[in-house]
């Protein structure tokens, strides 16, 4: 069934394709009537709770090329968006109190000019403005930007820079470094 809620999140409705079977109710409904807490919860708290949880992405251990890279990341400027630490708030349970964070993302909203506009509002950002994607983990993924867009990290690089992008400027350090030391970047992009 399409209602408003359903609406607002995904703004077409899908095709009624003949065999193809999914579920008519929202799976984001608490049910205050069950028999427990537990049951109570919606799909959508279960899935939060379970992602909550989950540990970090572990770098794989470093060498001299990615910590020159790591350097670099610093050096040419694509830690000022991509900060490679931020700290939790305060936490009631003690293990989440104050501790550091290295997920690579200042979690800001940046203009990332006409190259990467994409045509879609989300809240009052604008249609070129993204949050910072964390790059934890980027190592071990197969696609690339918000869109998959990029098939590799040097093509995701030069995707920031367009008209208007924030980035511009960090991508054209990265594109006039030495070959070795555009690797050395990759590689420490590649180890997180």
């Amino acid at each position: 069934m399409w209602n408003k809620a359903s609406a607002e999140v995904f703004p077409q409705e899908r095709d009624n394709i003949p065999g193809c079977r999914f579920k008519m109710a929202l799976e984001d409904v608490t049910h205050p009537d069950a028999p427990t807490a537990l049951t109570s919860w919606s799909d959508t708290v279960h899935f939060a709770n379970f992602m909550r949880k989950l540990a970090p992405p572990v770098p794989v251990p470093g060498y001299d090329s990615t910590a020159r890279g790591s350097q670099l990341f610093t050096q040419i400027g694509c830690a000022l968006c991509h900060t490679p630490f931020l700290t939790t708030g305060a936490s009631a349970r003690g293990e989440f109190n104050h501790k550091p964070v290295p997920l690579y993302s200042d979690l800001a909203l940046h203009q990332m000019g006409q190259g990467l506009d994409d045509a879609v509002s989300q809240g009052n950002a604008g249609t070129d403005e993204f949050r910072t994607a964390p790059l934890w983990g980027v190592g071990q993924r197969l696609f690339f930007m918000h869109d998959g867009r990029a098939a590799n990290l040097v093509d995701a690089m030069a995707a920031h820079a367009s008209q208007g992008s924030e980035a511009t400027q960090v991508v054209n350090a990265f594109r006039g470094m030495q070959s070795q030391q555009q690797q050395d970047l990759v590689n420490f992009l590649r180890s997180l």
